[in-house]
């Protein structure tokens, strides 16, 4: 079967804020006393709102509620998207180009708030049919919640979907949903080889994406 939709991802594929998550993050942290270990970032890649502000909180040792770090933390990160959105050279260009062709969704580990700002400040509030962060689903990345609702809301089964993502925990959450997954590997923050393994394509930057490579990829 031929792909006959596309749900992007947010951060790393769209927009490159893996270094701000960790800058902004890292200077909380460090606010408060506590240490950011070599391993936190990592493992907070691809969770949702309620699950990263609960690791800083009850694993890291922030003194404040895990509501209360994610109002923190949000607030710190939707400014730095009003003011110095770090968009990827020519993400803007492929989303709009799949577009024609395809129905598009987005399925983000971001809150909604950021997700909006995001979408405002570059333009593409327009793009995609659905939107969808891991905060509005049970489970965040990696398990499949997200693609698997992006999918139904688009009304699309995941196996005619493609994902095109870039974090080991987006790309297992993709396969686990049963899409077609596209690999955009970070160059700072690259993905495991097990999870490298479940694409379909691998390219080195969102820019090489096109109609015409994604009608090479075959559906399970």
């Amino acid at each position: 079967m031929a792909i006959e939709a596309v749900v992007f991802d947010l951060d790393g594929v769209i927009i490159d804020t893996e270094e701000v998550w960790e800058e902004v993050r890292r200077g909380y942290v460090a606010e408060y006393g506590r240490e950011f270990l070599p391993d936190t970032q990592d493992r907070m890649m691809g969770m949702s709102t309620p699950e990263w502000s609960g690791h800083l909180a009850n694993d890291v040792g922030v003194p404040r509620t895990p509501e209360q770090v994610a109002a923190d933390v949000l607030g710190r990160m939707a400014e730095r998207y009003r003011t110095s959105l770090p968009l990827i050279e020519g993400s803007v260009e492929a989303v709009r180009r799949l577009g024609e062709r395809y129905p598009l969704a987005l399925a983000s580990s971001s809150a909604r708030l950021l997700i909006d700002q995001v979408l405002e400040t570059a333009g593409l509030t327009d793009a995609f049919r659905v939107t969808l962060s891991t905060e509005e689903v049970p489970r965040g990345k990696p398990a499949p919640d997200v693609y698997l609702t992006a999918c139904e809301k688009l009304g699309f089964a995941p196996a005619v979907c493609a994902a095109v993502e870039d974090s080991s925990n987006g790309l297992r959450s993709a396969g686990a949903a049963g899409l077609a997954v596209i690999a955009v590997p970070h160059g700072v923050y690259p993905p495991a080889p097990d999870a490298l393994v479940l694409a379909s394509l691998v390219v080195t930057n969102v820019a090489e994406l096109t109609p015409e490579r994604l009608a090479g990829i075959r559906a399970e």
